[in-house]
């Protein structure tokens, strides 16, 4: 197989077709809300009023997008690997134009599940479901003692000092200006990452702990990987954030987190509060309800309505409907940890390694192996560090695989555990 072959060349052209047709279809920049929006919000909150937003959303029409998607698919070999992932992704994009043309609507919140998955699905495994996950995280967060937090955790750095601190390491690590590190007065979210560019809302105060977040999740994460997928000379939608990786990429940055030693306590409860908030939305609970419910959870107040607006961004406001797209978070989380120690087990650690070659999916990276040796896709440029030093990667998954075997409801009276 060779970078010219008929069957790379014709699936290269479909890819090409697939990326100018995508290129408008931003489900979190147009399900996004005005800044002002919760400005209005938290002036009423003070003077305890909790009156939900009023959102209007643009409409849309990506028909035509939609039928060349189609077309593109019906084009594609499902045979082949690069024709199989054209189809799901084409799929996935269909599936994301729909929401935007729902924006609103109920059928926005349709869309989101059959995009990302409900709270309610089970984990891969077949194990617990995403919201029994996040109950255990928030109950433990509940358990510790927060006054065990040294002084360092509790330190406030401002935006503008993160920016200069994330903009010094970053080039420090390409040597040049690749990712400029802005801030913006208009997000509502604390950051966002990009392939050029990552955004931090200006006047938030973050922590130590965020500031490692940010580097490892925002930059040696989502930035990577659409800097890498850049790289692909004939797959360049591996640089756009397809909304069926979505799971795959958080999973990936959650991970990046946890195994560089940069994720808290608190941080896997800001995860979980959202999926039990999503939760809570399909189940009834409106934009006030869940607001509340973030604010007894000990978010300030400029937090709770930044949680709420992930929670209805594109949807009704009223309850029984939700934006699914956080209860990817620690079912990704779960499904790149269970990935990364089988990949060690059957010695395919490098599969982890091409994981950072574009945005694509685990299967996907699995699909791509023979594409990866053929010389047809790119190794990946760039890689976080923890992921370059392959011992060091190894040893830690190694010592995981061994300690799943230890079972804890049995060490009871053993040395050292008889108290």
């Amino acid at each position: 197989m060779t970078t010219h072959a008929p069957d790379i060349a014709h699936h290269a052209a479909l890819d090409a077709r697939m990326v100018a047709a995508a290129r408008g279809i931003k489900v979190l920049t147009l399900a996004s809300w005005p800044a002002q929006v919760q400005q209005r919000f938290l002036e009423g909150h003070a003077r305890g009023h909790d009156v939900p937003p009023r959102i209007e959303y643009p409409k849309h029409d990506f028909g035509d997008v939609r039928r060349e998607l189609d077309a593109v698919a019906a084009a594609a070999d499902p045979t082949h690997p690069i024709g199989a992932y054209l189809v799901e992704s084409t799929r996935s994009w269909s599936i994301a134009a729909q929401l935007l043309e729902a924006l609103g609507t109920p059928a926005a919140g349709i869309h989101s599940a059959a995009l990302y998955g409900r709270p309610d699905d089970p984990l891969p495994g077949q194990g617990p479901t995403a919201r029994e996950a996040a109950r255990h995280f928030i109950d433990i967060a509940n358990e510790l003692d927060r006054e065990l937090l040294s002084p360092a955790e509790q330190v406030i750095i401002s935006a503008t000092a993160l920016q200069l601190q994330l903009q010094s390491e970053l080039d420090r690590y390409f040597g040049e200006r690749v990712i400029a590190v802005e801030l913006d007065p208009d997000m509502i979210a604390k950051a966002a990452a990009g392939s050029r560019r990552i955004r931090l809302r200006a006047g938030a105060e973050y922590t130590d702990y965020d500031h490692h977040q940010l580097l490892q999740h925002e930059a040696f994460v989502h930035s990577l990987t659409a800097l890498n997928g850049r790289e692909q000379a004939l797959l360049g939608s591996l640089a756009l954030s397809s909304p069926r990786a979505t799971a795959t990429q958080e999973g990936l940055a959650v991970f990046a987190e946890q195994i560089t030693g940069n994720i808290d306590i608190e941080r896997m409860k800001r995860v979980s509060l959202r999926i039990e908030a999503i939760a809570m939305a399909l189940e009834g609970a409106g934009f006030v309800d869940v607001f509340r419910y973030f604010l007894d959870a000990g978010q300030s107040a400029e937090e709770s309505f930044a949680s709420a607006q992930r929670v209805f961004r594109g949807v009704p406001l009223d309850g029984g409907h939700a934006f699914t797209k956080d209860a990817v978070y620690l079912r990704g989380l779960v499904g790149v940890h269970t990935f990364f120690r089988w990949a060690l087990r059957e010695r395919r650690l490098r599969l982890c390694r091409q994981l950072f070659a574009g945005k694509m999916t685990l299967g996907d990276v699995q699909r791509f192996a023979p594409l990866f040796e053929a010389g047809v896709l790119q190794p990946p440029r760039w890689l976080p560090h923890w992921v370059s030093r392959a011992n060091g990667l190894a040893g830690m998954l190694a010592f995981s695989l061994f300690a799943n075997r230890i079972r804890l409801d049995q060490v009871s009276g053993a040395p050292g555990f008889d108290i």
